[in-house]
Order: C-alpha cells, then structure tokens, then sequence
C-alpha cells in the first residue's frame, strides 16, 4: 500500500504523509461484528490516572478480531480488505460455507475472493491456520498461540513475521521478531504468511495534533519535574545524575525489566538481541 504525501500548504502537512487506502474495498465495518469503544482517558473506575499520556482520540468502534479461528473444516472465503483503527494491521472479513462471519488480521498478498481454511486439515497456503505440529519447517508465520486454545497473541502488528524453526518432541522452536527463539507447544495454531500493511512504519504523523487523534497526550520529561514528582528531577538545571527510569523507578531506555525468575524463563532457548544505535 503506498505512501501518499500532500502539497506543502501547511508545516503539518509539508511533513506529513498517510497510506494510500486504495486497496481497501470496504469502507464502513460489519455492524455485527462492532461494538462500542469507551473512552477512559488513562482514569479508572474512581477517576483516578493510572495510565499516563492518555485522552483525547477520535471517537472508534471496536472490531472484533477471530484470533483463535477455531472453525475447522469449514471453508471460507474473504469478503472484504478493511481499515482497523484499533491496530496499525489490516483486517479481512471472512465469510464461511455456513454463513458465519467474522474478522482476521489480513496477511500480506491476500486479495478478496481468495479462499481459506483452517484446522490440521488444512493447506499450508498463505491465510491459512494450522498447528505447529502441521507446518513444513521455516514457514514464514504469524498470530502465534502461547496456549492452545487461547489465540494468537505473538506477532500481530503490521509487517510482523515469525519462523517455525525445529520441531523437538511436543515443542516447537519459533523465532520471533525480537530475535529471541521460543519454545512452543506443537498443538498450538499460528496462520501462515506474514501480516500485511508492511508500509505502516514509513508513515510521517508531521504534526502533534494527528497524534492527539490516535489518543496520546503530550508527556513531561522526568528531567523537567520536581524530585517529589519523578525519580530523575530537581538539581540544577540539565544535571544527568541518574539512570534513566520511569516515575515509579523502572529503568528505561534499555534498562533491564524482566524478571530474574520469570514463569517463561524455560521455553526461552535464546534472548532478544540487544538494539544498537
């Protein structure tokens, strides 16, 4: 999907760019499968702020996305490529032999009209959802289960790949986008190909009121504030005596979180690669 810049008529716009919606061939949801989208603006229950840099956005409706798709031996065909602006992904409306709907995250190189299915059964074609255990070895993958029967929480946003790379007795070993290499149960599905809308990242926001509509509020550098306010505040002026954390004392900005002993700690063959500037 290409990027679509505009005349310079404006500072925002002369930066500005957005993604050319083009391929979309459905404009408004599917009203049954929408339901309404609150907006907390980072507040709970008792109004209190739990969640900083939060409010605002434009008004959304939520689409209800088949993370699991369960629907085995069945097969469906896609509809509709449509706009989510709950996730930076596209999604496909699927349409089964039985008349069932639902929503999928739209892999890179499906079209309307192609045909899916899901279940051990099944092709190993782009779109399609099997176990692990059913993959040939290297297949590009995503929407990767944790737990059997859960749904896909592993590689999800735009342009995310996984890569089914041994299969050892009830364990399967995936490479993930982080490039840690994870050990997961063969019995659970993940959907073949990588997912689409690969140009999300190229996109220029060029201005801080299009940030402001996806829901973010600006936020104070810790720098900036007080000690009382922020484990990095006070001193004189731009003093840099402190780790980089958070306001409650987490390290940021590479600083180690995980736990020492984490529930996970066995299924990880290998870290995450460490970032370099």
């Amino acid at each position: 999907m290409p990027i679509r810049t505009f005349k310079p008529t404006s500072p925002g716009r002369r930066g500005g760019s957005v993604l050319d919606f083009s391929g979309l061939s459905k404009k408004k949801p599917e009203k049954s499968l929408t339901e309404n989208l609150d907006r907390t603006g980072g507040r709970n229950a008792k109004g209190r702020m739990t969640s900083r840099g939060r409010g605002g956005r434009h008004r959304r409706k939520y689409r209800r996305i088949d993370f699991k798709r369960e629907k085995d031996g069945v097969p469906g065909r896609i509809t509709a490529i449509e706009y989510d602006p709950n996730r930076s992904a596209r999604i496909a409306l699927v349409q089964y032999a039985d008349g069932d709907k639902c929503y999928i995250l739209c892999p890179d190189g499906v079209e309307v009209g192609r045909a899916i299915m899901n279940g051990p059964d099944a092709e190993p074609e782009v779109g399609n959802c099997m176990p692990l255990s059913k993959m040939p070895l290297g297949s590009i993958i995503h929407n990767v289960e944790l737990k059997p029967g859960k749904g896909g929480q592993l590689a999800r946003s735009a342009g995310m790949t996984a890569r089914l790379m041994a299969r050892e007795g009830s364990y399967a070993h995936i490479v993930l986008p982080s490039g840690e290499v994870r050990m997961v149960l063969v019995d659970c599905r993940a959907t073949l190909g990588q997912v689409g809308n690969l140009d999300h990242r190229l996109v220029s926001l060029g201005k801080a009121g299009r940030n402001r509509w996806l829901g973010k509020r600006p936020l104070t550098r810790g720098m900036s504030k007080n000690p009382v306010d922020h484990p990095m505040g006070g001193g004189s002026k731009r003093a840099k005596g402190h780790r980089p954390e958070g306001p409650s004392g987490v390290p940021a900005k590479g600083g180690k979180t995980r736990k020492r002993r984490a529930l996970s700690d066995p299924f990880i063959v290998r870290g995450r690669k460490r970032r370099t500037k």
